[in-house]
């Protein structure tokens, strides 16, 4: 093996050590913590809607600070432009030319903070990035700084002020979750810990590297997945298409950010092959966002969630056993 080869096993301690490092500094969910890294591991992005202080923020940045990343915050306005996003070119006076001034995109991980605040053409500014890790400014295209992880904030869309994203820009995220507020008990160890210390902030310290995060995103490619399992991803899909309250249902692509998010939630399991469960566990993070529902099903404000529970509940699950 490879010295930046990880085995499954490792990769999932390594996941493991993350998830223990973030819940020092933040009162969070282990399950959403996951869900996050499902999106990391599958090479993808996840977009979060939730009201404004509920950790968005802190999460993003005590993600980027236990993985070893670099970090960088877009606070999305209504004036925001294109090329505050991806950079622009400056003179420089001293050698005489135009330099190339990269934006805050460039950078491992980067929070678009309340992203439907932009317009849609500033919002657009992200596809490209978010597709294909790179950015084209003035006919001149530039690599991204790889692993390239956006964590996207949206406020609820019946917020004043807000846009409703493309639906090409919402295909581009693995995952869509949310925070949500803490319990009861965990609101009071969150004012215990801020009694314990003397800044407003907590902070998370380094648990991996750039090259080892590196190494645990390409763990989820040796993870085993059966013709079984494949005909029910599958079919997991072409019934999101088939149901009278969907207009517009799992697009192939969103087919593919499935396979890749069950088997990421496999390795974070620890396992080296895909079960149904991991599909279950994945499904309504990966598959209710990107539904666009009838108009008679908005009007009748149909619960995406619920439609994916259904689908889920009417397809046979296949048997899997463990490989040899």
């Amino acid at each position: 093996m490879a010295a930046t080869e990880l085995s499954i096993d490792e990769a999932s301690e390594e996941i493991d050590a993350v998830i223990d490092e973030i819940q020092r500094a933040v009162i969070i969910d282990q399950e959403f913590l996951e869900t996050v890294l499902v999106g990391l591991l599958s090479k993808g992005h996840v977009l979060l809607e939730d009201v404004p202080g509920t950790g968005k923020t802190l999460t993003a940045n005590s993600f980027a600070k236990a993985l070893g990343l670099s970090f960088s915050r877009i606070q999305f306005t209504p004036d925001l432009l294109p090329n505050d996003v991806t950079g622009t070119h400056i003179y420089n006076e001293k050698e005489g030319e135009f330099e190339f001034n990269a934006g805050p995109i460039f950078a491992n991980v980067v929070l678009a903070d309340e992203i439907n605040r932009a317009p849609p053409k500033t919002q657009a500014a992200l596809l490209e990035a978010m597709g294909e890790g790179q950015v084209t400014t003035e006919g001149e295209t530039r690599q991204l700084p790889q692993p390239f992880f956006v964590i996207a904030t949206q406020n609820p869309v019946e917020q004043e002020g807000t846009f409703p994203l493309p639906e090409a820009q919402v295909d581009r995220f693995n995952i869509k979750s949310s925070i949500g507020y803490p319990n009861n008990d965990g609101e009071v160890e969150l004012l215990r810990r801020r009694n314990d210390r003397s800044t407003p902030t907590p902070t998370s310290e380094r648990v991996l590297d750039l090259e080892r995060v590196r190494a645990v995103q390409e763990v989820p490619e040796r993870v085993t997945v059966t013709e079984d399992m494949l005909q029910y991803i599958a079919e997991v899909s072409r019934a999101t298409r088939d149901d009278h309250r969907v207009s517009v249902g799992m697009s192939p692509r969103g087919t593919q950010r499935l396979y890749e998010s069950a088997r990421a939630h496999a390795v974070i399991q620890g396992r080296t092959y895909v079960t149904p469960d991991d599909v279950k566990s994945v499904s309504r993070a990966c598959i209710a966002h990107r539904l666009v529902l009838t108009a008679e099903s908005q009007v009748n404000d149909v619960d995406k969630s619920a439609i994916v529970e259904e689908v889920l509940a009417e397809i046979p699950v296949p048997t899997v056993e463990a490989p040899a």
